[in-house]
């Protein structure tokens, strides 16, 4: 997956320079970014503080890990399975 050039405290600023005001255009060509990475940031992030936003994150990453262990047991339950079934 594509890592972001801004990190959550950049984006975190760039959305507060927003509700303080500043035109998003502006705003878009004084960092480089599209105005679709804006709006994308304001719908994931929008109305959240630094405390919310690590606390988010730590929850994708336990999220992530619960996905891959999942994985791994439905794996080897099936291969269980098959290995049972043909001893059969």
């Amino acid at each position: 997956m594509k890592t972001s050039r801004f990190s959550d405290a950049q984006v975190m600023a760039i959305l507060k320079q927003a509700e303080d005001g500043i035109p998003v255009a502006q705003l878009c060509r004084e960092h480089g970014m599209s105005d679709a990475s804006f709006y994308k940031w304001r719908a994931k992030f929008g109305g959240m503080d630094a405390s919310m936003v690590s606390q988010m994150k730590s929850m994708e990453d336990e999220n992530r890990r619960l996905k891959k262990m999942y994985a791994e047991l439905s794996m080897q339950n099936d291969l269980l399975k098959e290995a049972l079934g043909k001893k059969r």
